[in-house]
């Protein structure tokens, strides 16, 4: 261990990233002093000395470890020709009131890469994956930086069936429940005082998709989300919206669908569409890719272990 790296920066405060390492290598772990050895296979060996690399290199950086962090590194060493658990794991996009928003798995440095790298892209994926949520981190990257002069951020106001007329309220109160988890999240990367003059201002736009037609978008970010609930025509009216100097991110989740039966999901025929043409990149997120707080995932899986042993259980009662 190098001098200048604290042992307790690697190892976690009573030794709590060593537990993991322990759990989840198959390599045995050994701790003398400044020292640590690994013993097991050559495999398990070679890939446990690449995770402490790991560690120490996002230590180095000054970011700091966490438990989940740890476990993500584990995770993601041992695959060959990917980029180092580090490199992924330090990636600034966005600081703001104290916090820094990065990848926090290998989809998503490649999703945030197409986005740096396209002019359309599409991040399609189970909930909890971070599409939305990285896709407006780097809108409001380009917008401090001047890249672009306004947000537009989009929804299809259509989900589970239920259409605006139906729903209670003046029109800003029957869009406001759709449009809620992008407020949401817009307020966890601006000033929450700011937000208000800039939605004013038109700096930054967020309005149901029905409200892109016929517009040219100029000089943004445009963001669509649920994009799983468009039609095919929905899907064609936006995309043809794009203006100079603009960039467009498309997310949604092709499992998810809540169209009317029989009508086609523009997201789940659009890569079909456009595969292949130039400046367009789609990008896929997994389960794997969901981030969630770790006792969640150990919940979600004792669930999954409960309900695999109910045919047998009703076999035998």
């Amino acid at each position: 261990m190098p001098a200048s790296i604290p042992m307790v920066s690697v190892l976690g405060p009573r030794d709590e990233f060593l537990a993991i390492m322990e759990r989840e290598l198959d390599a045995e772990v050994h701790v003398r002093g400044n020292e640590v050895t690994f013993t097991g296979s050559a495999d398990e060996v070679a890939r446990a000395a690449d995770v402490l690399t790991e560690l120490i290199t996002i230590v180095r950086t000054g970011q700091g470890l966490t438990a989940d962090a740890v476990e993500r590194v584990i995770g993601m060493t041992g695959t060959p020709g990917q980029p180092h658990p580090a490199e992924v794991l330090t990636q600034n996009i966005l600081s703001t009131r104290g916090k820094t928003i990065r990848p926090k798995t290998l989809n998503q440095k490649r999703y945030v890469d197409a986005i740096d790298e396209h002019t359309v892209v599409f991040g399609i994926g189970p909930a909890g994956t971070g599409k939305t949520y990285l896709a407006m981190a780097k809108a409001v990257q380009a917008l401090q930086a001047k890249e672009i002069n306004r947000i537009i951020l989009t929804r299809p106001a259509i989900e589970a069936g239920e259409r605006l007329g139906f729903l209670p309220g003046t029109l800003n109160d029957k869009i406001d429940p759709y449009l809620r988890p992008l407020y949401d999240a817009l307020h966890d990367m601006v000033d929450p005082e700011s937000v208000p003059k800039l939605l004013t201002a038109g700096t930054i736009e967020v309005a149901p998709l029905a409200y892109m037609r016929g517009r040219t978008l100029n000089d943004a970010f445009i963001i669509l989300d649920e994009a799983q609930n468009t039609s095919m025509e929905q899907m064609k009216m936006f995309l043809t919206r794009l203006g100079f100097g603009s960039k467009i991110v498309v997310t949604g989740d092709v499992t998810q669908v809540d169209l009317p039966g029989g009508m086609k999901s523009g997201l789940r025929e659009v890569q079909g569409i456009l595969d292949g043409v130039d400046d367009i990149a789609f990008c896929q997120l997994t389960n794997r890719d969901v981030v969630r707080h770790r006792l969640v995932g150990r919940i979600v899986d004792a669930y999954d272990r409960y309900e695999s042993r109910q045919p047998q259980q009703r076999g035998r009662s």
